[in-house]
């Protein structure tokens, strides 16, 4: 194990000039393996990593399941009423958790300001007609799966889901590592990201992508994920973090880490194995989902790595677990390049190579 953390810092110590800043972190069957860093950053600087914190989102779901507060299989509606607008009386907690609730289009005219307004977005998705019967197909839900599932838990619990998720991370002593709204008192912890140069053409090419789901405007961007205003917000498709606090969640997903598991060990099967195969109607790729994450490995696939699963941001951030080997894998990055990150495919398998 210690070679593996000296490997680790090797590759990161080389990669920083380029890369910027770079936080890696890995969890063996419970135990603290791999912390590395690199750049002028340390362990504990909070780094805004975009989609990657869409697995904190359905860990909460999940582990609210676990404790009898919500059901994967009962209608929304019950819940939140005014949901079974338009057709969705039947909508599920498994159809959002799988991408496949048929709400993945945020209104068009949304502003980045309109992202720190949960309310708003959620009235909007609840009135909303869905693209297709619920569960009957699939996309990714890049900017709504966040708030789908946020005011799920809110009306559950009567509390935000930022607040369920920092009763979750404090037994692991976490709580100030992984956000969807940074504290006030925290923001100077938070790296500040750049973009790659010449990267204009491939955020355009992003944003084109999911223009028909978020306005383009909206595309994550430095500019915007630096600002403080939208790093207080609750915004639960995101997340900032650091890769000690992503990797440790997984970690007490799959596994016990201090004397602490999030779930019961029965329930881990059903959370992370497959819940959904299907084409990705908007992307035109075929897709694995578990409870909330996709399944295969970060540069792998489903059939290569079917007992991994996690959540890559855009901009090179990841987190994954292995349930066979008990490996949960975080990386984040000061640079923020649209084209994703090969250093987060490269270490992780190096680390899968070592330990999966």
């Amino acid at each position: 194990m210690t070679n593996l953390q000296d490997q680790v810092q090797r590759r990161l110590d080389e990669l920083v000039e380029t890369e910027l800043g770079l936080q890696v972190a890995v969890y063996y069957q419970g135990e603290l393996v791999v912390d590395a860093v690199a750049g002028d950053i340390t362990s504990g600087t909070l780094l805004y990593a975009a989609s990657t914190g869409k697995a904190a989102a359905a860990t909460v779901a999940n582990v609210l399941v676990d404790r009898g507060v919500l059901e994967y299989d009962a209608p929304i509606a019950d819940l939140w009423p005014e949901f079974a607008a338009n057709g969705k009386q039947k909508a599920t907690l498994r159809h959002v958790l799988t991408h496949s609730v048929g709400l993945p289009a945020l209104a068009p005219d949304t502003t980045a300001d309109d992202l720190t307004d949960p309310a708003k977005i959620t009235s909007y998705l609840a009135a909303a007609e869905p693209w297709w019967e619920p569960g009957t197909k699939m996309t990714y839900h890049a900017m709504t799966f966040g708030y789908l599932v946020g005011e799920i838990v809110r009306r559950a619990t009567g509390r935000r889901i930022s607040d369920v998720l920092r009763e979750i991370a404090e037994p692991l002593g976490i709580a100030d590592e992984v956000y969807f709204a940074v504290p006030q008192n925290q923001l100077h912890r938070v790296a500040t990201l750049v973009e790659p140069e010449g990267a204009e053409d491939t955020f355009a090419m992003v944003a084109g992508l999911f223009a028909k789901v978020t306005p383009p405007d909206l595309t994550p961007r430095a500019a915007r994920c630096n600002r403080p205003d939208q790093l207080t917000a609750e915004i639960p498709s995101e997340g900032v973090l650091t890769a000690r606090g992503i990797a440790k969640l997984y970690a007490a997903l799959i596994g016990e880490v201090d004397g602490v598991r999030l779930v019961r060990p029965e329930a881990v099967a059903e959370i992370t194995g497959p819940a959904l195969t299907a084409p990705d109607e908007l992307m035109g790729n075929p897709a694995t989902w578990a409870l909330g994450y996709p399944i295969g490995r970060l540069g792998s696939s489903a059939e290569e790595s079917p007992t991994s699963f996690g959540m890559p941001g855009m901009g090179g951030s990841v987190g994954w677990a292995d349930t066979r080997s008990g490996v949960a894998f975080g990386l984040t990055r000061v640079l923020f390049d649209p084209a994703q990150s090969a250093s987060a495919v490269e270490i992780g398998n190096l680390v899968a190579k070592a330990l999966c």
